[in-house]
């Protein structure tokens, strides 16, 4: 059974991933009904204000008009528990202003990436040449995008041009997701399957070095055409 996906939490709707718990979990809301010793003004000026309380935490969220207040961390994505611990302070950096500056979250997210290459072992001074220096190496396409797509949208937000995360805040989200994506392919799955692979047998694993080095040898000798 897989989980549902992220549903961004909106004022007013029946259920949404919770920004405490982040579970997918039904909602109930609460508005200020009742003038007790304020005047007209003082109530309107509260007519704003609203929460949601989740019901799978019992934790509320606060809202003032169709923003949400408190929590202030943005909760829907959570940093890859593999992440490292440099890249994962800025991370959390990021989800701490995502609701407020999406802007400011997208361009920490970027500086998320140009760690992770240096991570990888690239130099990590320019951002564009070591996803090059990646690609020449073997990394797959998509996540050569991945890359691509975290750092433009990050640079744009830091330079005037045509794209705005304003405009669409959910991009910020998709963009923590990105972030945790590479974590996961280039450094949590690898270090998973090393551990395990160090699991076999020694003679095993000693068998499948003999193997593999029988048939480079064999490969390198065979005649060009």
């Amino acid at each position: 059974m897989t989980n549902p996906p992220y549903v961004a939490p909106e004022v007013g709707t029946r259920a949404f991933t919770c920004p405490n718990c982040t579970a997918y979990a039904a909602q109930s809301w609460h508005y200020p009904k009742h003038r007790v010793n304020v005047s007209d003004a003082f109530y309107e000026a509260l007519a704003p204000l609203c929460a949601s309380r989740c019901s799978h935490c019992g934790k509320a969220c606060i809202w003032w008009g169709r923003t949400l207040v408190v929590p202030a961390v943005s909760g829907q994505v959570l940093p890859h528990p593999e992440m490292p611990d440099d890249i994962r302070n800025d991370f959390e950096e990021a989800r701490s202003i995502a609701n407020k500056s999406p802007r400011s979250a997208a361009a920490l997210l970027r500086l998320c990436i140009q760690k992770l290459c240096k991570a990888l072992g690239e130099p990590g001074e320019d951002i564009n040449t070591d996803i090059s220096s990646l690609v020449q190496k073997g990394l797959p396409p998509q996540l050569q995008q991945t890359l691509d797509i975290v750092r433009v949208v990050g640079n744009e937000q830091v330079h005037p041009g045509t794209l705005d995360v304003r405009d669409d805040p959910e991009i910020v989200t998709k963009l923590f997701q990105l972030v945790n994506l590479i974590v996961e392919e280039r450094i949590a799955r690898p270090r998973a399957i090393q551990d395990l692979y160090m699991r076999l047998p020694e003679s095993k694993r000693k068998a499948i070095e003999t193997r593999d080095k029988t048939r480079h040898s064999t490969a390198a000798a065979k005649p060009s055409n």
